[in-house]
């Protein structure tokens, strides 16, 4: 596990997740812990390496 920084798509501050490179994909929803907004989370991994990282918003 490592703590990846981003920021909300909300209100737009600075915040972690700890990622888990022993799925290669992965996809769910996480609080901001600054505003509480749902942001839905997109991770890519090769070989234990982060690929890509994606923050989006929930439409409401």
């Amino acid at each position: 596990m490592f703590e990846h920084f981003f920021q909300c798509p909300y209100c737009w501050e600075e915040i972690s997740v700890l990622l888990d490179p022993s799925v290669s994909k992965q996809t769910y929803i996480e609080d901001c812990e600054i505003c509480c907004n749902p942001i839905e989370i997109h991770v890519e991994f090769d070989e234990n390496e982060l690929k890509q990282f994606d923050a989006q918003p929930i439409e409401q």
